[in-house]
């Protein structure tokens, strides 16, 4: 059988790219070996924040009687259930893709594919049976798996990956978490919450080490203020795992330190799925594990193509979304322009949550910018001291000579809803005052955007 778009797997880069190229009027098929979705809907992005969603009704509970309502009775966390309500969102969601794909009549071919020359695409079923197909184009959209270090060499019991976390059977009295983005931080904050005793690593000199260095220390004493054990610039150098508990041996500024865990989880970032799908046989280039591609994701191979995480670039679902339009719309022969990379939105899902977009105030001095920062703590906002929710700030970045909104960091309540109206106003090249004009709601803590950026330019009201 022969179609205009074959797309390899069917993550959030996969399936949307497929989706348009349907929209588009291509015939499209789209070949997967496992759940529809991908990671990020059945492993990753969506089972997370139900398991996170879960911990934050623990805390209000737990915290009720700040806000007037007494609870009667022990209120504590039901491991087995929050982990069937987050598989039951999980499935839900890779359910309502496979609609999609009947909706826009996309064939899904159940197997593992493999790419072949002459723009075809071997697929074994289960079974052991294979069949190939041709397309004008093929799109590898493979994604990528926990990385594994030889140091901490993953059992899937004793060290364990994100796919162990999401579906632990009962809870540790004691977890170490190695690696702390987004990823780990996560989980941190996750089990944590739960009452596990969680000591959490860091190699480099600060948690969520992307973020901007004011959150990064902002996170690390909620962190702490939660009971954490937060380790930065230490490393785990093993794990001895032949007792009933793992023995971690981590090294730390001041020497050797071993804690004592009944579960070591692995968040050390990810590998790109690059392997045994017939890139060499291709002819394919890839470089430090990723897969070489131009603006518009063509391979050196005419008529193949890669997006998400096995390409350059932040290795992010809605990254991965984007890329696959992009690549779909260009091949239609629709006039595009390439992903802004620099506006591409990164968020963690603890509490505080974080958001971000662009640089850094550390990355803005050293591209030789001469800066204004405007910074509104929450502690100043009317509805984050209405909702018993006062940690964190907004940040903003602005070029003194031009005006361009360089950047902006957020960590609070609620904050990965609003920075979507920074990428926004950074697209369309909004000024400064710009926002400072627009009316924001009172009270919302979208309101400390406004203010930071008016902070910025020496206009603030509520500070």
């Amino acid at each position: 059988m022969k179609y205009d778009i074959l797309v390899l797997g069917s993550g959030p880069g996969g399936y949307v790219a497929a989706i348009r190229a349907a929209q588009l009027g291509k015939k499209t098929a789209v070949v997967e070996k496992a759940e529809i979705g991908g990671i990020c809907l059945n492993w990753g992005c969506i089972p997370t924040k139900a398991l996170l969603k879960s911990a934050q009704v623990l805390n209000y509970a737990n915290h009720a009687a700040d806000y007037g309502v007494t609870i009667s009775g022990d209120v504590k966390p039901d491991l087995q259930a929050m982990v069937k309500r987050s598989r039951e969102v999980a499935n839900g969601m890779s359910k309502g893709v496979q609609y999609l794909f009947k909706k826009n009549k996309i064939d899904l071919i159940s197997g593992t594919g493999k790419v072949l020359p002459g723009k075809k695409m071997e697929v074994t079923d289960k079974e052991g049976k294979t069949t190939v197909y041709e397309a004008d184009h093929i799109i590898i959209a493979t994604g990528a798996r926990s990385k594994e270090l030889p140091n901490l060499p993953q059992d899937g019991k004793k060290i364990i990956g994100y796919r162990q976390a999401l579906t632990l059977e009962k809870l540790p009295e004691k977890m170490v978490v190695v690696g702390s983005g987004a990823i780990g931080s996560e989980f941190a904050y996750f089990f944590n919450s739960l009452g596990v005793e969680v000591t959490l690593v860091e190699f480099l000199p600060a948690v969520v080490p992307l973020e901007d260095e004011e959150v990064s220390k902002q996170l690390a004493r909620s962190f702490k203020k939660a009971k954490m054990n937060v380790m930065t610039s230490s490393s785990v150098e093993s794990v001895d795992t032949s007792g009933e508990k793992c023995k971690v041996e981590i090294k730390t500024k001041k020497g050797m330190v071993t804690v004592e865990a009944d579960v070591v989880l692995s968040a050390v970032g990810i590998t790109t799925n690059i392997e045994g799908i017939g890139l060499e046989e291709v002819g394919i280039k890839t470089e430090k594990g990723k897969v070489v591609v131009n603006d518009f994701y063509e391979t050196n191979v005419p008529g193949y193509y890669a997006i998400g995480d096995i390409v350059h670039g932040p290795a992010l679902a809605h990254t991965a979304s984007h890329e696959g339009i992009t690549c779909v719309e260009k091949i239609a022969g629709l006039d595009v322009e390439p992903v802004d990379y620099g506006n591409i939105p990164a968020c963690t899902y603890t509490n505080p949550e974080i958001a971000s977009v662009g640089l850094t105030e550390k990355a803005a001095k050293e591209a030789g910018y001469e800066i204004k920062v405007g910074k509104f703590p929450f502690t100043a906002s009317g509805k984050a001291s209405a909702a018993g929710k006062k940690d964190g700030f907004v940040k903003v970045i602005f070029d003194a000579k031009y005006g361009e909104w360089l950047g902006c960091h957020m960590i609070g309540e609620n904050v990965t809803e609003m920075i979507a109206e920074v990428v926004v106003a950074r697209k369309l090249e909004t000024t400064g005052h710009e926002i400072i004009k627009s009316v924001h709601p009172h009270p919302t803590m979208s309101e400390a955007i406004m203010e930071a950026v008016a902070a910025a330019y020496g206009e603030v009201i509520h500070l």
